[in-house]
């Protein structure tokens, strides 16, 4: 089954864990993933929006050395490429205006992924404010879509299927100091056929079967765990449990 195939299958919510390759160890890394193998994580998303370590390579080969979880690759910039990986989410970011995040690294990128022949999820990629500056809004020099314009939300996520974006992901953003709201997620859920991830500033289980809830189909973790694992189990039980509303 291809990964897209994998990530659509509406059969239960799922769970990603996010790992920027610049932070943890590589005992940490081995330790995340020994504890995803026992709770069930669905996916690992590999990537950050600067990195100053040559570790992508690294860092995905050691989580597929020691499990068979899928490893997709969420970029932050057109370097941030390997043929080691599962999937690439090709992330449009459609909530900016800014070409370059729209189609301009998408082309330096393009005949390396080809080359790689890895598999290709196009994605369109929405920042949300979660409160505070985050690292991919200043990197990415866009504006994130106000935390209450479920209005805005809404209609660039539908702009996003129309235009044959296979995936769309909402995210507040690394350090964000809140989750997107619930609110802003079932609408967009409504408004779209294709399966919607979320993410950023989601730090307790509770929050996260909220958003999973709420119409998430993957609700991605990443700093709530880096550097404490011990309620990853509570984290993919709340997760996988959840129903809609």
């Amino acid at each position: 089954m291809s990964v897209y195939n994998t990530l659509s299958d509406a059969s239960k919510k799922k769970f990603a864990i996010l790992i920027d390759p610049d932070k943890p160890s590589d005992e940490q890394i081995i330790e995340i993933v020994e504890k995803s193998k026992v709770v069930g994580v669905d996916f690992f998303f590999v990537g950050g929006s600067l990195l100053t370590t040559d570790s992508l390579d690294h860092c995905i080969k050691l989580i597929k050395k020691h499990c068979d979880i899928p490893v997709l690759i969420f970029p932050g910039n057109s370097l941030q490429i390997s043929k080691w990986c599962d999937g690439f989410l090709l992330l449009s970011l459609i909530s900016g205006r800014n070409s370059e995040m729209l189609i301009g690294r998408h082309v330096i990128a393009a005949p390396y992924l080809k080359l790689y022949g890895n598999e290709i999820i196009p994605t369109g990629y929405m920042l949300i404010d979660g409160g505070c500056p985050t690292s991919v809004s200043y990197m990415s020099n866009t504006t994130p879509i106000p935390h209450d314009k479920d209005d805005i939300a809404m209609c660039t996520a539908l702009a996003g299927e129309m235009l044959g974006l296979k995936i769309i992901y909402m995210d507040a953003g690394s350090g964000a100091i809140n989750p997107i709201s619930k609110e802003m997620i079932s609408k967009v859920k409504k408004t779209v056929s294709v399966p919607l991830i979320v993410g950023g500033g989601i730090r307790t289980p509770e929050k996260a079967a909220e958003c999973a809830k709420a119409g998430a189909d993957i609700v991605v973790i990443g700093n709530a765990l880096e550097k404490n694992t011990d309620n990853l189990k509570e984290f993919a039980e709340a997760i996988h449990s959840a129903i809609d509303n």
